[in-house]
């Protein structure tokens, strides 16, 4: 708008309200449908929400919010805060790794943004360095996080943080091994996250929360059997980040 000499002030100062208010009202119209369509941008080859998918369970192990795709060859560790609470899955494909876990998030807008800031900031604290990069699934975390070995050594392990924003969830993977540091070794893996099939179900859960996951049938005797052999315990040095605090594990190979 030009405000042209004569015209009255109050006349002008009215307008630029009129103005200031509409270019308000559609920048924030258009905030919201950004808001609204985030998950969206970002999915067009999965992860999948589970009414996204024809037959969600069709070639996938059900953990509940999770439905893992079975690959030839690979294996499936749950990771176990007590005997019956599964809090993450991980899937080992050849010299690779990807652990899963899905977490509650608010309708309108992702919440990885956020989520990357605070793992650059955990793993810092821990004397670690972390970069962000563009990856298959947008911006990701390529990190080197100090960890200590079973025999008490300290070393560092590589690592990508990738994660998702779906319809009122959020799916976060931590890629290890190969996969980690060779482009061309983490196809099957990232494959994995791609086709994996969100459940969120419709009870009202707070941003953040993990979405419960439960242990297929078929692993229901292992794990009976293995209560009791397996001592809790951490692959790693201790931390507060979820990837490097470690549970009992049961293992299933397809």
């Amino acid at each position: 708008m030009v405000f042209r000499r004569g015209q009255k002030a109050e006349s002008g100062r009215r307008d630029r309200v009129s103005e200031a208010d509409a270019y308000g009202d559609l920048t924030e119209a258009k905030e919201e449908e950004r808001k609204i369509s985030l998950a969206d941008v970002s999915r067009a080859a999965g992860p999948w929400d589970f009414n996204e998918v024809e037959d969600p369970k069709a070639g996938r192990v059900d953990l509940g919010a999770l439905l893992v795709p079975a690959v030839e060859g690979m294996e499936l560790r749950l990771e176990m805060a007590d005997a019956e609470q599964v809090i993450a899955a991980t899937v080992v494909a050849r010299q690779s790794a990807v652990q899963l876990q899905a977490f509650a998030a608010p309708r309108s807008e992702g919440i990885w943004e956020e989520v990357r800031r605070e793992i650059s900031l955990e793993i810092s604290k821990q004397g670690g360095t972390v970069d962000e990069r563009q990856g298959p699934f947008g911006v990701e975390l390529r990190a080197q996080v100090p960890v200590q070995a079973p025999d008490g050594s300290r070393g560092i392990q590589l690592v990508r943080f990738i994660g998702v924003d779906g319809p009122r969830w959020f799916l976060r993977g931590v890629v290890s091994g190969q996969g980690a540091v060779q482009p061309q070794e983490a196809r099957d893996i990232e494959q994995v996250f791609r086709d994996t099939v969100v459940s969120r179900g419709n009870s009202p859960m707070a941003p953040r929360d993990p979405i419960p996951l439960r242990m297929p049938a078929e692993a229901q005797q292992a794990m009976q059997q293995q209560a009791g052999e397996q001592e809790p315990g951490s692959q790693y040095a201790h931390g507060d980040i979820n990837p490097f605090e470690r549970g009992p594990e049961i293992t299933e190979t397809r």
